[in-house]
């Protein structure tokens, strides 16, 4: 699955100031990322909003950015639950003949066992029309797949094909490269650690920052997949503190502000989330401005 190498972005779901969903806003964040060089984009997930879009909502903006992007890139959508039964309705359901696959989460809240996440991605499994990517992050779900389901899950089912990984744990993202197979993408759900996870043999990121800098992201991830560490290295190094400071306050209130900084959209958010503060507003504004994302 070449296609899901190299940098994925998590888009946003931009809204006006009244909270509606704003389309022209989505179709300019659209643009501005595919020509910033990022090689797919991730619709209605964590930091599209999706917990808070309405089922005709989310319908919309997957069409919307289908009709966008026109085929340029390959198209993920972000289906996940943590009703077994109700996502395996949805991916039946779902239109997803402009996408090329599918990314979901491990359930949250329930806190299954083990076995409890095998068998929830083997009945999905067994109804995806699409390539799958599973989706771990332990600090929003409360339970954390560890590398022994991963790999049992990637043996066990081929229209299961990558990972993303956001345990923040390099050690359990070593394990996972090491014990997988060959073909399995182990892709980084972390924006910090997306070059060392690449470095150590992953396929890419999936990321939040990447669609507010995609050249930059871009190059770095481009960079490290070339086993060119020095020069890759000096970008993380200056898009590190941002990598922080855009989850400050929550995402994605840090990367819709960088997004109202360029012009492309306001930095509004649906409740319970809450606009970024002005004082975080201006700490990104002042870096974005030292990288000259910015005119001062």
């Amino acid at each position: 699955m070449e296609q899901f190498r190299g940098t994925g972005v998590a888009l946003v779901t931009p809204f006006t100031e009244s909270g509606a969903i704003d389309f022209p806003a989505l179709e300019r964040i659209v643009e501005y990322t595919i020509q910033g060089g990022v090689d797919y984009l991730v619709v209605l997930g964590t930091t599209g909003e999706s917990v808070t879009l309405t089922k005709e909502e989310k319908q919309q903006v997957a069409q919307k950015v289908s009709t966008v992007n026109a085929g340029r890139l390959p198209l993920v959508l972000g289906i996940g639950g943590n009703n077994t039964s109700a996502v395996a309705q949805q991916l039946r359901e779902t239109d997803l003949s402009e996408y090329n696959g599918v990314l979901s989460v491990s359930p949250s809240y329930n806190k299954p066992t083990q076995e409890g996440i095998y068998q929830h991605f083997k009945a999905l499994s067994k109804v995806s029309s699409k390539p799958i990517i599973m989706y771990n992050v332990p600090s929003r779900t409360g339970s954390n797949m560890l590398p022994e389901t991963t790999v049992r899950l990637a043996e066990d089912f081929e229209n299961i094909i990558g990972i993303k990984e956001a345990c923040g744990n390099s050690i359990q993202i070593d394990a996972i490269l090491q014990t997988k197979p060959e073909d399995f993408l182990v892709i980084s759900g972390d924006d910090f650690t997306a070059l060392p996870t690449v470095l150590a043999g992953g396929a890419g990121v999936i990321s939040v920052l990447g669609q507010g800098l995609p050249q930059e992201f871009s190059q770095m991830i481009q960079l490290g997949l070339q086993s060119q560490p020095k020069e890759a290295f000096q970008i993380h190094h200056q898009l590190m503190p941002l990598m922080h400071m855009i989850f400050e306050e929550g995402n994605p209130a840090g990367i819709k502000s960088i997004f109202e900084h360029l012009a492309l959209s306001t930095a509004s958010v649906r409740l319970p989330l809450v606009e970024a503060s002005n004082q975080l507003k201006g700490k990104i504004t002042s870096y974005l401005k030292s990288l000259n994302q910015v005119s001062a």
